[in-house]
């Protein structure tokens, strides 16, 4: 004796179940010319406005990485700088001169080799700016004239000009 699921021969699961293989099969279009691809049109507009946005992106990372290069300089004109300088001052009872340089903080001068207690900077050389020119070194400073005058070129590499950054 068989049995037969009463569930699976009733006229409403049987309609269910055509309905769910009707969504299944793809829907087929009247019209031949329809289709469910990219026309080229719609890539040609999707590839302008990438390279829109492309083009955006480029031109602000170069301010972005522009004002990061100034940041950068300002910081190590206005405070990096200091402990160095500072440590050297209290070893050495005054700041390089101009002719000294910053070398005086990683190479002992000739006439002060006795009392000189460095190297000050980590760094066994002396420090580049963002755009890969040394910082400028004056002491006495013609903008601190009772300290030191530190400063970068800035991007123009052009020594006395607006663009110059320095801890002032």
């Amino acid at each position: 004796m068989m049995f037969s699921n009463p569930v699976r021969n009733t006229p409403r699961t049987q309609t269910v179940g055509a309905k769910l293989l009707a969504r299944l099969r793809p829907a087929r279009r009247d019209s031949g010319m329809a289709s469910r691809a990219f026309t080229l049109l719609e890539i040609m507009i999707a590839l302008a406005i990438l390279a829109l946005l492309v083009g955006l992106a480029v031109t602000n990372l170069d301010t972005i990485f522009g004002n990061a290069q100034g940041t950068t300089a300002k910081l190590f004109v206005s405070e990096s700088i200091k402990l160095p300088l500072s440590s050297y001052r209290i070893a050495m009872g005054d700041y390089p001169s101009t002719a000294e340089g910053l070398q005086a903080l990683i190479t002992a001068p000739a006439s002060k080799a006795d009392s000189w207690h460095g190297p000050y900077f980590s760094d066994p050389k002396i420090p580049v700016d963002p755009w890969g020119e040394t910082y400028v070194y004056k002491y006495p400073g013609v903008h601190n004239p009772k300290g030191y005058d530190i400063y970068s070129k800035g991007p123009d590499k052009q020594d006395g000009t607006a663009d110059d950054i320095g801890n002032w």
